[in-house]
């Protein structure tokens, strides 16, 4: 009896194309590969299911190692066993049942390729001309280049996430590419990528930025490799078993009540436009991207409402304050299209992404206001949200219980959960406790 180790040791020193038929029905999983975690000390192998003829269901074939084992570095064994995968798997859709004797249709492939045609030379047949024919096709050794699976991937990730994200998953893969052709030079395919690699460009990340910045980097990219497991164009999405490092969350502190006067005051005069800008933020307590995304449209003036694109919802309704009503420019003629806020002007056009649009107006408050007050880094066009939220919240609860004034707030600012607000306010010191001095004093 053939077995299938038999017959595949064959076809992996003489492989060929073979044509199978598509539409046959599939009595198999596809072949995977098992990598031990990384570990070279142990183990690696291809493995897959084939149906049971009497039960029906699939049941787990015994392991294909072959000569895996003799290589020493995670790539090359990679390398070979992403050729073991690929060959079992052309074998079975060809019809091989590693359950049955499979002789009889392996020696009818074999016959087939030695009655293909011998190409004559014109050393034993002078009288034949040498027909011109195109380059044979070159098998690759494996499946997609590692340019072909990020452009898939991210051809994908287009149709399910917003422009903010897609935007940044584009910077990390053309980061990690140019990582890639900078060190590893000779890694060419996406199956050849290991944990190993990926773990030294997050170390690189994480010297060159943040380890928050790492982290997040690590989230983006693991979310595109998982993409190209779930779609098999590498065997496993091994970046979700890399750990996450600590990180010491970054906070933009609020202003004092005198500063934040200061600021208001100096850019009535200075940058009106900047200065609604920052109004939308306070009053409405909107996060600066989305005030990015406000059309001349979005503003409702006769039911007092705002509608725009939040970070927890594809579309949120406000209601605007009266504080902010009285503010408002004079919107009527203009196109409800148009951006809200433009670099010099209410409702013009304005044609760029929203990052271009968050990069100018923090450019542009750090050029007008920050080099001016000379303020930290620690405080930004954030910060006026959390000065607000903190200032409303504590003018809450001078009459009611904390739960009573925490209700309110949710419903003003849109946090989806109790929990998410109550966090936040801890984030930002808005929760204060009452003097404690009298506990502290000694009898």
């Amino acid at each position: 009896m053939f077995k299938l180790n038999e017959i595949l040791t064959f076809e992996y020193e003489s492989a060929y194309d073979f044509a199978y038929d598509l539409q046959m029905k599939k009595n198999y999983s596809n072949p995977k590969i098992y990598i031990a975690n990384g570990d070279l000390k142990k183990r690696w192998y291809v493995y897959f299911s084939y149906r049971n003829q009497k039960t029906g269901r699939l049941k787990r074939v015994t392991p294909f190692y072959g000569d895996a084992h003799k290589y020493k570095t995670k790539e090359d064994r990679l390398f070979v066993l992403s050729v073991y995968r690929k060959k079992i798997l052309e074998l079975l859709k060809l019809g091989y049942n590693p359950f049955e004797d499979n002789q009889e249709l392996y020696q009818k492939q074999k016959n087939k390729k030695s009655e293909q045609p011998v190409k004559t030379t014109v050393e034993t047949k002078q009288e034949i001309t040498p027909i011109a024919e195109p380059a044979p096709k070159i098998i690759k050794p494996t499946g997609k280049t590692i340019a072909e699976a990020f452009e898939f991937a991210l051809s994908i990730k287009k149709n399910v996430v917003g422009e903010r994200t897609y935007e940044g998953y584009i910077s990390r893969l053309k980061s990690l590419k140019k990582y890639l052709d900078d060190n590893y030079p000779v890694i060419k395919y996406a199956e050849q990528l290991t944990k190993s690699i990926i773990v030294q460009y997050l170390n690189a990340v994480l010297l060159k930025t943040s380890a928050r910045s790492r982290n997040n980097t690590r989230i983006a990219l693991s979310s595109l490799f998982q993409m190209l497991e779930d779609n098999e164009i590498i065997p496993t999405n091994f970046i979700k078993n890399i750990p996450v490092l600590k990180a010491i969350p970054e906070r933009n502190k609020t202003y004092t009540k005198e500063i934040q006067e200061q600021i208001f005051e100096y850019l009535e005069k200075k940058d009106p436009i900047l200065l609604l800008y920052i109004k939308f933020i306070s009053y409405n307590f909107l996060r600066p991207i989305e005030v990015n995304r406000l059309k001349v449209g979005d503003i409702n003036l006769e039911e007092k409402t705002i509608s725009f694109k939040a970070k927890n919802s594809p579309l949120k309704t406000k209601i605007i304050p009266d504080i902010l009503i009285q503010d408002l420019p004079d919107l009527t003629g203009l196109k409800k299209e148009n951006p809200l806020f433009t670099p010099d002007k209410f409702g013009g056009e304005w044609t760029t992404s929203e990052k271009n649009k968050r990069d100018y107006f923090s450019k542009r408050f750090k050029r007008v206001v920050k080099e001016h007050f000379n303020l930290g880094k620690d405080h930004g066009l954030y910060s006026f949200r959390h000065t607000y939220i903190t200032k409303l919240y504590r003018k809450l609860a001078e009459n009611s219980s904390p739960f009573e004034a925490k209700s309110k707030l949710m419903f003003i600012t849109g946090h989806s959960t109790m929990v998410a607000l109550e966090k936040y306010l801890r984030d930002i010191d808005a929760e204060l406790p009452e003097d404690y001095s009298k506990y502290l004093k000694t009898h």
